[in-house]
């Protein structure tokens, strides 16, 4: 029998340990480990770059719920990017990515991948004919985020995975900001999840960590050897506090979601904005999608500052609760400015973001307290 999730994410990959009857699995801390004869490697652990018990216990939890078969945890959000790239792409082959991601994954493709012969054009996902009119004979990669980073746009996954199968393409779902708890990428067709479990998997700000998860047995196998051979792993510490990080991913999701729609409605209609973008809200264009292929809506909202960049600017340095930094996902709220935060480095490309915007990781602490911040930030 299936059990839901929260059991799932409590009890799989996460056996008590055998010898002490503890009821946390302990972390491995080892970089190798001891061989009966030469080749007799006790339950396959040879050298830690290879395997390592903590991590594999985090893998067995995050396929389990991405209802995948096989997930591999990387050094990174980034890191586990790469390898998937490396797993598909050649010199001459095309990767369309949406015009809304987070600037990292285009500056990885653009400046890692293209100088090798590879690719890249990028379009508006939330347009199937748009998608459909980019794509390329060459194309092999469809990557995208939804909901998008920083614009929260929503793309209707089961839609451009069949697009994307038609034309041989594999599907890449980053599922950062939904986490699996409110959207199952692979459910919907996608052949891929990516993770920086940096954010909501982890959820604590307190590691660094990233993912690949699929339920296909041959792309699995090409994962797994780029993980061994270039071994940008997740660190044993790492993979520990984000397995005890996951058994509450349903819990503080739920938080998440409830304050940030409350700050969304908050904030619709008031005068120093020029928009507010939550798929949680109505009015958003991709809300019909949203409420379809996800649970709830998540934890991100952002919005545009009437006043242009000096008025956002403005308004990032006057949040109290919410402080400023990088990252998002955490527990406390967190605000960026994007233009010069996490999207600097694609400035004066496509994907470059309003200098007005601002963008919200809201946390789980009091909703009303996180309106009355905001609120405040905005009167000045």
């Amino acid at each position: 029998m299936m059990s839901g999730f929260s059991t799932r994410a409590i009890h799989d990959g996460q056996p008590f340990d055998p010898r002490t009857g503890a009821v946390v699995p302990p972390v491995f801390l080892t970089s190798t480990f001891v061989q009966t004869e030469v080749g007799g490697f006790r339950d396959g652990y040879e050298y830690a770059r290879g395997g390592n018990p903590s991590r594999d216990q985090l893998q067995e939890q995050l396929a389990s719920l991405e209802g995948g078969t096989h997930a591999y945890a990387f050094g990174s959000g980034l890191a586990a990017e790469d390898s998937l790239l490396r797993a598909i792409l050649r010199p001459g082959d095309h990767i369309l990515m949406s015009n809304d991601v987070y600037g990292g994954t285009h500056r990885l493709v653009d400046r890692m991948w293209v100088p090798w012969g590879v690719e890249l054009s990028t379009t508006d996902f939330t347009d199937l004919d748009a998608v459909r009119a980019a794509m390329r004979p060459t194309t092999k990669v469809l990557w995208v985020e939804t909901p998008s980073n920083p614009l929260m746009k929503i793309t209707d996954l089961a839609a451009l995975a069949e697009l994307g199968h038609a034309a041989g393409a594999v599907v890449v779902a980053d599922n950062t900001f939904a986490s699996p708890f409110l959207q199952q990428p692979l459910s919907l067709g996608a052949d891929v999840v990516v993770h920086s479990t940096t954010k909501y998997v982890g959820g604590h700000s307190d590691l660094l960590g990233g993912a690949v998860v699929t339920a296909d047995e041959e792309l699995a196998e090409r994962v797994h050897f780029v993980q061994f051979a270039v071994g940008a792993v997740n660190s044993p510490f790492d993979a520990w506090l984000t397995t005890r990080s996951l058994k509450t991913l349903a819990v503080r999701m739920e938080r998440h979601s409830s304050n940030a729609q409350a700050i969304a409605e908050a904030l619709v209609g008031h005068p120093a904005l020029e928009a507010v973008h939550y798929p949680g809200l109505p009015t958003h264009p991709g809300h019909e999608i949203a409420a379809r292929q996800m649970s709830g809506f998540g934890g991100m909202v952002s919005f545009q500052v009437r006043g242009g960049a000096e008025a956002a600017l403005q308004v990032v340095q006057r949040t109290e609760l919410f402080q400023l930094a990088e990252s998002l996902g955490g527990v406390e709220s967190l605000v960026c400015y994007p233009s010069e935060m996490t999207h600097a480095s694609v400035k004066g490309t496509e994907l470059a973001v309003p200098t007005n915007l601002v963008r919200l990781s809201v946390g789980i602490e009091d909703a009303a307290d996180l309106v009355a911040d905001v609120e405040a930030a905005l009167r000045g």
